[in-house]
């Protein structure tokens, strides 16, 4: 498969315009189409930033020999940019959430220590209560961490 007809999967699998990837590297409408078309060839730094935007290696995108070793659109992962944003803020609610919880536990414990006494008394995880809380909280931002981290993974 030629260079044109894998930019051409990549943008269709992401589900964006000509018009939206150019706006992604820069370029023009036009410069997609003759890239697609096959009636030009984009220079060595677009072709990077093409290689990053899709996550694909230069060598998927310039080799035309699929015997080469380099992997098919099938089996690249192609994630598109709404996909990752999505991750992205996902990733922010759950730091937040965690990290909201933690204060309210804080403040919990140092206002109302009974109230938190409570919380430890009733708990059905073998940790007391306030540790298991902890626990799940911590466990929330390293959650919402790891998705910021992959969501960040845009370009």
């Amino acid at each position: 498969m030629a260079l044109s007809e894998k930019l051409y999967t990549l943008r269709k699998k992401s589900g964006l315009s000509q018009e939206q990837l150019a706006e992604e590297l820069n370029v023009s409408r036009q410069a997609i189409s003759k890239w697609e078309s096959g009636n030009s060839i984009p220079e060595s730094d677009k072709l990077v930033a093409i290689s990053n935007y899709f996550n694909v290696s230069l060598d998927y995108l310039l080799k035309d020999d699929e015997s080469s070793g380099a992997a098919s659109p099938t089996d690249e992962k192609v994630t598109s940019p709404t996909a990752n944003r999505t991750q992205w803020i996902l990733g922010i609610v759950a730091c937040i959430g965690g990290v909201v919880c933690l204060i309210v536990w804080g403040l919990l414990s140092i206002l109302s220590p009974t109230a938190s006494n409570r919380i430890g008394e009733s708990s059905t995880i073998a940790i007391d209560g306030n540790g298991a809380f902890l626990i799940a909280c911590i466990v929330a931002i390293v959650v919402g961490e790891i998705l910021i981290l992959k969501g960040s993974k845009r370009k």
